[in-house]
């Protein structure tokens, strides 16, 4: 029986399935320092597979060539639930940013501009920046490609908070952990 042809991203799927089951059937040394280079080959791939992966993360063929963007921090707005700590409600957040309210919500992506000046991005890419927030939230500095220039609403300067910090800006800036 002829195998079914399977799409792009069926065949990605199919070898990140493949790669799981090698990590997870090789016995190998997760320390650095004392792995074989078969080994070292392995540990690379069990990190690489333990990355959640999200539309916008650079991993597909067309978002290869695309630069990614350094974030020290996101905001998701939605219409039904603010980030905590925002007094506004989300008809005054879109009017303060200048954007038309969505049903979707705004991602805001907060960088920095031309000289390293702190702007941010308003984007509509909420599913990327909530698969930034997966991985964010297990540690992964990971960092979504470039938007394309119809995802992005406005650019405003300084940063919108209150953000969620990426773990590069925790460690840099100093701005994990507790009081």
């Amino acid at each position: 029986m002829p195998r079914p042809e399977l799409t792009e991203l069926d065949h990605l799927r199919e070898i990140e399935r493949l790669a799981r089951a090698v990590t997870e059937a090789f016995p190998h040394d997760r320390d650095q320092k004392e792995a074989t280079r078969l080994g070292r080959a392995v540990n690379a791939l069990d990190r690489a597979l333990r990355r959640h992966h999200f539309p916008g993360d650079g991993c597909l063929p067309e978002e290869e060539d695309r630069p990614t963007v350094r974030l020290v921090g996101v905001v998701v707005l939605r219409p039904s639930v603010m980030p905590a700590g925002t007094d506004e409600s989300y008809e005054e957040a879109c009017a303060r940013l200048g954007v038309a309210p969505r049903a979707e919500g705004w991602a805001l992506w907060n960088t920095w501009g031309d000289g390293g000046a702190p702007v941010t991005l308003v984007v509509s890419a909420v599913d990327t920046t909530e698969g930034l927030l997966a991985n964010w939230a297990r540690g992964r500095a990971v960092y979504p490609v470039a938007p394309v220039p119809s995802q992005i609403a406005a650019v405003r300067q300084n940063w919108s908070g209150p953000m969620t910090f990426s773990p590069r800006a925790v460690a840099e800036l100093g701005v994990g952990g507790l009081p």
